[in-house]
């Protein structure tokens, strides 16, 4: 295999993360700026951002989410909820997606054939950002998973961010140092995936 589908193989989800991370600040933000850079969209619209989330700010997510969800998950249910949103907050950092929908409504309003196409193509351009960004920091050595806690949160994830209205949460990354390694997962034959024609 190349370095890359090397890479690509190992990005895997991990859960059990904690903050004893020794890798630099500086060079998770660089990693994650010179991901962010490359990543292509339609039109090179690039409608994709990102906030990186260290200290009392990763902490603050994790806690607006927490009390966001024991208003609307019933008590009964509400362990298992807290033990994972747990898991999230003992991480180092989170890295939140967003998509600045006013470059996709200027995107639309400059090119009316294709309108309805720039929504869906800034998704796709943001889960590409998501998945470098997953590969990369799997890369430096650390555990990761990806979370859809959108929109439950956002009104105050915006505010704690000071991000603009016009953002739109996609997803929360999680990333710190991996206690244990991924869970197996089961993959179907490739077959039954990529057909091959001559």
């Amino acid at each position: 295999m190349t370095y890359f589908t090397t890479a690509v193989t190992n990005r895997r989800t991990n859960y059990t993360l904690n903050k004893n991370v020794t890798i630099p600040q500086e060079t998770i933000i660089q990693t994650i700026q010179d991901v962010i850079r490359e990543v292509p969209s339609a039109f090179n619209m690039q409608s994709g951002k990102v906030v990186i989330a260290f200290g009392e700010t990763h902490d603050a997510i994790w806690k607006i989410t927490m009390d966001t969800l024991r208003k609307i998950v019933p008590p009964a249910n509400f362990a298992t909820t807290e033990a994972k949103i747990t898991s999230f907050a003992a991480a180092y950092g989170t890295v939140l997606y967003f998509d600045d929908t006013t470059i996709v409504d200027n995107m639309a309003s400059q090119f009316p054939l294709y309108a309805k196409n720039f929504p869906i193509w800034a998704q796709q351009a943001n889960g590409m950002m998501q998945f470098a960004v997953w590969t990369a920091l799997t890369d430096l050595g650390l555990g990761v998973n990806l979370q859809h806690y959108n929109p439950l949160i956002d009104d105050e994830v915006k505010k704690l961010t000071g991000v603009p209205k016009e953002w739109q949460l996609i997803a929360q990354m999680p990333f710190g140092h991996p206690t244990e390694p991924p869970k197996p997962i089961v993959k179907v034959p490739i077959e039954e995936r990529v057909k091959v024609l001559q």
